[in-house]
């Protein structure tokens, strides 16, 4: 290793700001700014090309900026101004805090809150960055929990010919948005973890988000003197399965220590996708301690305040670690708590006596948690066939996964002019009602002159952006004059452009569009209606597949017929997104239906006026209809047979109806359909799919309820939890000999619609009390293959005792016609919302 100089001292240099300017740092580490543009042109209007060179980050802006700049500023009475109103404006949103004894920690693998800030890879990272500011917004008391890569997530170069090469710089904290977490006594905040070599310690800094603090774990310090150790938090989804176990236990179980160490006591916990899952340990690991409770009500009191979404519609995406490997790490672990190892493991298997089943982070977030929702109404059928069998006694439309619609923040991603255009024809208080569909009626009367000179100018932008970031691509792989010289030509900004950027999974089909590369051309080169593409995206460093998508691409954009009308641009964040999602006229979206859980690049789009082109996959399978857009395929489950059928659907919309409509009475000013249904896109999918309406169902479906639960069985000293694991052991003594002795039906099998009939159960149940079970009868209409349809679920309630037996009954009145039929069942009753019955539910079916 090469010889280093390490600093015998350090020291923090500040920048030296003119009194009347002594907020500038405090604005500039409140990540308002972000999304605010009246905050924002602080910086923006103090110096316009450093803040672009700075990556628009305003705290490496000003410990850059010349004291020249600052005191001119601070005698420009226009500029004082634009600081004074960003000022009140910081102020006035501060203020407005709603007091509350819940507190949300929401954790999360990634962050996307800043392109300058590299700690995300994708959407999962944006749709937490954008929850946090939601949350902001909404007044919920919630904190988040993450962590501090040093490198981040990888920077995408292409090479010559179109193969990604990536880079890792390093993140330079103390020129970032970023703040170390200071104790009462002025000292760091620092925790501990232990993994197989030793303890690791873990620095705690934090963002402000609004009103929302974001804490951020770092291993990176000198106090870890293994180099693995300090790597823990090197990289956003890098190393090895060693470094992957690491980074998810310093997450959930050095998260859960670091809001001790901070001095909160969430009420609610929640786990965005499962990397955060040892929380759920580390929690129950306390309450043994502190309170002593034993494993089982320990696990019981922890579920009631623990939500958990899932993200991931297939298999493949969920982190597995073999049992060997999970008691390397957690065996010292179990020892100090008093935790079986086997009780450990069986948190996170389907099957518990399969010693050869990994240990899934996923099975052990859902057994954990008493919410658990996927993010569209399609995810969560898919997410409850994925795991039905861990309720095998439940029909899969019972599996208790609810679903919450993500949703994007729309003052993050809505373009200023759009806004500014808004504030002249919405209601005043309209970016404070957002959500209410009843502002968005008021797009009608919008000149549509205006809308569409709004979009234009935003396509102009666009195309100069582009330009500016292919000649720097260009010049980077050292490109020749005359490539460099093309590149100043590309793209038009009276063409119809398509967007289409995505992590390069292969599930996506990036190339789908390239299913005929003939028919394609035809359609980017027709003389009087051309169309363009913008592609953007990255591949994992791993993902092959993907990176093979991505030379594909590159390589026609090399082809003398399309040059002008296919780019690539290189290293898609934020910045890139902000751009695409505002200036493209068509935003496509083509991944193989039932993958993608929901995606929320098109409903960026979409609120910024941008119709869909898309599968009808995720959010779009719920917008479709109100969007403008435009479906490829039906709903129908994917097949491999489909990629030629998907494709020549594009091709079809594209030739015979969207293109030929944008280009429609152009000499007349606008494509007056086309505006059309833009106003209609605008209308329906700004109300709907933005963040504020979906921290409001996550606040009013599970953080209400999960906080109410929490509060509840903490009570003396968690005698609920005691009392629950003392009634399931009784239960589960005698719930082999429960049984439904006879089921049926008070009348004859013929029945008048709107005639009630007795439902009846005779019940064995072996000693328990009639309180303690839930006889159901599910009725619905016989299918064609003798199955139940269309069910609904009644309870019997007691009515007689006979011969030791229990009979429950209940009325039916038949709302309909035809071969109606019901089956019966009886399970533990301890009053629990279905959605929310653990995964070892007992049932008895008759």
């Amino acid at each position: 290793m090469p010889f280093q100089i390490r600093p015998a001292k350090e020291f923090l240099v500040l920048p030296a700001l003119p009194p009347v300017l002594s907020r500038l740092s405090e604005l500039a580490t409140n990540l308002i700014w972000s999304w605010d543009h009246h905050i924002r042109a602080v910086f923006r209007r103090l110096d316009g090309a450093l803040w672009r060179s700075s990556g628009h980050n305003p705290v490496l802006m000003l410990g850059h900026i010349s004291q020249s700049t600052l005191e001119r500023a601070a005698r420009d009475p226009r500029y004082l101004s634009v600081y004074r109103i960003a000022c009140e404006l910081h102020d006035t949103y501060m203020s407005r805090l709603r007091i509350s004894d819940k507190l949300v920690a929401y954790f999360s693998m990634e962050y996307g809150l800043l392109d300058c800030m590299p700690i995300y890879s994708g959407g999962l990272g944006i749709l937490s960055g954008d929850h946090l500011k939601a949350a902001s917004d909404a007044e919920i008391p919630l904190v988040g929990v993450g962590l501090l890569y040093q490198r981040g997530y990888l920077q995408q170069r292409l090479n010559p010919d179109g193969w990604q090469t990536e880079r890792n710089p390093d993140n330079d904290f103390y020129t970032l948005p970023v703040i170390p977490t200071l104790d009462n006594e002025g000292n760091e905040v620092k925790v501990t973890v232990r993994t197989p070599s030793g303890p690791v310690h873990i620095k705690v800094w934090h963002m402000n988000v609004g009103r929302v603090k974001l804490y951020l774990l770092d291993t990176n310090i000198p106090e870890n003197e293994l180099a693995d150790n300090r790597d823990i938090t090197d990289m956003l989804y890098g190393g090895d399965i060693h470094t992957r176990m690491r980074q998810e236990i310093v997450l959930g179980i050095g998260g859960i220590r670091a809001l001790k160490a901070v001095g909160l006591e969430p009420t609610v916990f929640h786990m965005n996708e499962g990397h955060s899952a040892f929380l759920a340990i580390e929690r129950i690991r306390r309450l043994m301690m502190e309170h002593s409770l034993s494993f089982e009500a320990a696990l019981e009191a922890s579920r009631r305040n623990n939500v958990f979404t899932t993200h991931t519609p297939v298999p493949a995406g969920i982190d597995l670690f073999d049992s060997g490997l999970m008691y390397q790490y957690f065996k010292d672990y179990c020892e100090e708590a008093g935790i079986s190892f086997d009780q450990l493991l069986a948190l996170g298997k389907r099957n518990v006596a399969d010693a050869g089943e990994p240990f899934s982070m996923a099975i052990s977030a859902l057994k954990t948690s008493s919410y658990r929702n996927a993010v569209s109404a399609l995810h969560r059928i898919v997410s409850q066939q994925m795991w039905s069998d861990l309720f095998p006694d439940l029909p899969t439309w019972e599996v208790p996964i609810s679903h919450v619609t993500n949703g994007v923040h729309l003052p993050t991603w809505l373009n200023g002019e759009l806004a500014n255009l808004y504030d002249q024809y919405l209601q005043p208080d309209w970016r404070d009602r957002y959500a209410d569909p009843r502002i968005w009626d008021l797009v009608k009367e919008i000149p549509n002159t205006e809308l569409w000179e709004i979009r234009r100018r935003r396509k102009r932008l666009l195309v100069q952006f582009a330009r500016e970031r292919l000649v720097a691509q260009a010049t980077a792989r050292k490109a020749s004059t005359a490539e460099l010289k093309r590149t100043h030509e590309l793209l038009d900004p009276d063409v119809l452009t398509i967007g289409f950027a995505r992590r390069f999974a292969t599930y996506k089909r990036a190339t789908l569009l390239f299913r005929d590369v003939e028919r394609l051309k035809r359609i980017l080169t027709n003389p009087k209606m051309p169309v363009q593409i913008l592609f953007a995206g990255k591949a994992h460093p791993k993902d092959h597949g993907g990176k093979v998508l991505i030379r594909e691409i590159f390589q026609l954009t090399r082809d003398p017929e399309v040059s002008k009308r296919i780019v690539f641009l290189e290293d898609y964040g934020i910045e890139v997104a902000r751009e695409l999602v505002q200036g493209v006229d068509l935003w496509l979206n083509n991944p193989r239906r039932g993958e993608e859980a929901c995606g929320t690049s098109g409903m960026k789009a979409g609120l910024n006026g941008v119709l869909n082109l898309s599968i009808l996959d995720g959010w779009f399978d719920e917008g479709y209809e109100a969007s403008g857009g435009w479906a490829i395929g039906d709903r129908e489950e994917y097949s491999n047979d489909q990629d030629e059928m998907h494709a020549g659907a594009i091709y079809s919309l594209l030739e015979t109806e969207i293109v030929p409509m944008y280009y429609d009475r152009r000499d007349e000013g606008y494509p007056e359909e086309w505006m059309r249904r833009i106003k209609l896109c605008l209308t329906n999918l700004s109300p709907r799919f933005n963040c504020a309406r979906m921290v409001q169902e996550y606040d009013r479906q599970m953080y209400e309820l999960s906080h109410r639960g929490w509060l509840d069985v903490r009570k003396e000293e968690f005698e609920a939890a005691r009392r629950k694991v003392r009634w399931n052991a009784e239960v589960r003594r005698v719930w082999d000999r429960v049984r439904i002795i006879s089921a049926g039906a008070g009348a004859d099998m013929r029945v008048l619609s709107g005639q009630p009939i007795t439902l009846e159960a005779v019940v064995d149940l072996a000693g328990l009390r009639p309180s303690d079970v839930k006889v159901e009868a599910l009725v619905g209409r016989v299918g064609a293959e003798g199955n139940l349809e269309d069910t609904q679920v009644m309870t019997l309630a007691p009515s007689s005792e006979a011969a030791a037996h229990w009979v429950f009954s209940a009325q039916f009145l038949p709302g309909r016609t035809g071969r109606l039929g019901y089956a019966m069942r009886v399970s533990p009753d301890h009053y629990e919302d279905p959605l929310t019955r653990p995964c070892y539910s007992l049932m008895r079916w008759g």
